[in-house]
């Protein structure tokens, strides 16, 4: 056991002599070892300068130790722990045999370290086999994919089955929507005229107030947020490599090869040191165009593919659940296929954490599109997301009201994600779900200065199957969220309770309602009919004339300030077309509040790569990892 000395004592001279490396990568590495905080080995790894079976062999020899295949000879299960997975994956040593009383083990990283750890944890008569990193990581998910397969699905369901959307509808919601039919049809049946403007009262009242909350907090969101920026910006560059905690990024795909060389490319340029990187790639198991794709783009070492089992409901936060298993970071963030992050932003983050109170459990930073003036949708979608992310959501965080996360750039403390459960994963809009639930919780959801990039639906249709997944989530969430009204008043006070109700129920509420006031105001723009008269007594025409033309002029004039935050100008003029937006979005609610019936989980796919934007992204990213 004592001739197992430091990889960095031997690695680079040994391989140098086995002409593995040439003498310039060794020097670059051993720059790059300093500035990542990484041994050789793993820099070396990393940027692929030396294959890993001629890396992993030269180890074994170097040690006399022998090589596992552990494919051949695959690990005693009955030797793996559940509790000590997170060390397994951290440690890169775990338990292959047991006889005559000593364990065997099997590692990727052999030294001093290692070798006090396996004798603390295996005692001392333990013995060391050398085997790839993959392999290690390989061989312990498929121990426990089973167990936590079953975990991905069913914990929050089983922990806390009020919180989940396993159920769509209980049955007191059943029975309130039944009598609330009921009374409407008995009123129409008694006293139509009565009953419809009390209707018409309550929904007009409703966009009022929808409108008014959501410009306090436009008018909120706006203020003061240039100089916390710099503030931000300096505490990043005084952050020292070394202090950084491990960070776990998870990215779930599905069916998307051709966008993945842009993910790496741009996960490969986070400024964070690599040895502190977690990157888990969440792959389904029948996706095999997408793991042939992984395979073929020979991703480097800091890259760790997951592959999920096929089990029902097939959705995202199903995919992170199970990954989250194997994660080893302090902190988590999810990333989608196609976003590409600011190279700084783990670190604001984690700026943004340490100067947080301890109940804060999750930062949220800004999304928006780098497709954005491809053509009609893409500008549009822009605007909708910089007034989402840029004004609203701050606005949300000062007036201390939940925030329903977006679905990617979500940072998590590790710790608290799994105290809860992670994600619900029979709600198709997790992170919104979440995002309240930790609320409730007693957590807080913070914002951070920093933009993570995605490519915009360049398609109409894909845009609406996008959105309407959105918004049934959205749909469950208010499902979820409002089975106990007095336990939501007493968790989030009257203020997150009020603005619950106007950002997550008039989200999806508007879209619905929408399409019925403008055939409305058009029939009667073009007939001049009297007929909806008696419906609209003066106070009621006036307060739904007010939202019809202040509210809507004001949403439009909002819009039209939205991307100056940025300096992207030249969207501007587009707000003034809005309507159609609108328009799309209405189609979009009322799909998906039938799926919500008849396909309550299902997860309706999102096409990525459409845009032209694409082809030019994916050779830029290859380019990049040639030139590396």
């Amino acid at each position: 056991m004592g001739r197992f000395l430091s990889i960095d004592s031997w690695t680079g001279d040994f391989l140098a002599e086995r002409g593995l490396v040439t003498p310039q990568q060794l020097n670059e590495a051993s720059e790059l070892a300093v500035r990542w905080g990484a041994n050789l080995a793993d820099v070396m790894l990393t940027k692929n300068w030396i294959a890993e079976d001629e890396y992993y062999t030269a180890l074994a020899e170097r040690f006399s130790v022998e090589l596992v295949d552990l494919q051949r000879d695959p690990l005693d299960r009955d030797l793996l722990e559940e509790a000590d997975v997170a060390t397994y994956m951290r440690e890169l040593a775990v338990p292959w045999r047991a006889e005559n009383g000593a364990t065997t083990i099997v590692t990727a990283r052999p030294g001093p370290e290692l070798i006090l750890y396996a004798r603390r944890k295996w005692g001392e008569g333990v013995k060391i086999r050398i085997a790839p990193k993959k392999d290690i990581q390989r061989a312990v998910q498929e121990v426990f994919s089973e167990r936590y397969l079953d975990a991905a699905v069913f914990d929050l369901a089983n922990y806390d089955p009020v919180m989940s959307a396993q159920t769509v509808f209980t049955p007191v919601q059943l029975v309130v929507a039944w009598a609330l039919i009921t009374a409407t049809a008995i009123g129409l049946a008694v006293e139509p005229i009565a009953t419809l403007i009390v209707i018409n009262l309550v929904m007009t009242v409703f966009y009022l107030g929808n409108f008014l909350f959501k410009s306090v907090l436009i008018w909120y969101g706006g203020k003061n947020q240039h100089a916390s920026e710099r503030r931000l910006d300096t505490a990043v560059s005084l952050l020292r490599n070394e202090d950084l905690p491990i960070y776990t990024v998870l990215v779930p795909m599905f069916r998307e090869p051709d966008v993945l060389p842009i993910l790496a490319n741009a996960l490969r340029e986070l400024d964070y040191p690599t040895s502190r990187l977690d990157i888990k790639i969440v792959l389904e198991e029948g996706d095999q165009l997408t793991i042939d794709a992984a395979t073929a783009l020979g991703l480097e070492d800091i890259f760790e593919i997951i592959l999920v089992p096929p089990s029902q409901p097939q959705t995202k936060p199903k995919a992170c659940n199970y990954a989250l298993q194997f994660a080893r970071g302090e902190y988590l963030v999810i990333y989608d296929a196609e976003d590409k992050p600011e190279p700084d932003q783990l670190k604001k983050v984690v700026v943004t954490f340490d100067r947080a109170p301890d109940n804060v459990a999750c930062v949220q930073c800004r999304l928006n599109y780098f497709n954005r003036d491809e053509n009609w949708l893409t500008r549009l979608f822009t605007l909708d997301y910089s007034l989402w992310f840029d004004l609203m959501l701050p606005g949300l965080e000062k007036l201390k009201v939940p925030i329903p996360l977006g679905g990617t750039s979500n940072h998590f403390k590790m710790d608290v994600l799994r105290e809860l459960r992670a994600w619900d994963p029979f709600n198709v809009t997790e992170d919104a779900d979440l995002g309240i639930r930790l609320t409730q919780k007693g957590y807080e959801v913070r914002l951070a200065a920093s933009t993570t990039y995605e490519e915009a639906n360049v398609s109409q249709s894909n845009w609406i199957r996008q959105r309407s997944r959105w918004i049934k989530g959205y749909m469950q969430t208010f499902l979820v969220h409002t089975r106990r009204p007095i336990h939501l008043m007493k968790t989030i006070g009257p203020l997150g309770v009020l603005g619950f109700i106007f950002f997550i129920g008039g989200t999806m509420l508007s879209g619905l309602l929408n399409p019925l006031f403008w055939l409305i105001f058009i029939f009667w723009l073009l007939t001049e009919s009297g007929v909806f008269d008696p419906l609209f007594p003066p106070v009621l025409l006036y307060l739904s004339l007010f939202n019809l033309l202040a509210g809507n002029g004001l949403f439009m004039f909002i819009m039209m300030l939205a991307p100056f935050r940025r300096n992207w100008l030249s969207l501007a003029p587009y707000s003034l077309t809005v309507f159609w937006y609108w328009v799309l979005m209405s189609v979009a609610a009322w799909k998906g509040a039938w799926q919500l019936i008849t396909k309550p989980f299902y997860w309706e796919k999102t096409e990525h790569g459409l845009s032209k934007h694409t082809a030019s992204e994916v050779s830029k990213a290859q380019a990049g990892q040639l030139a590396g």
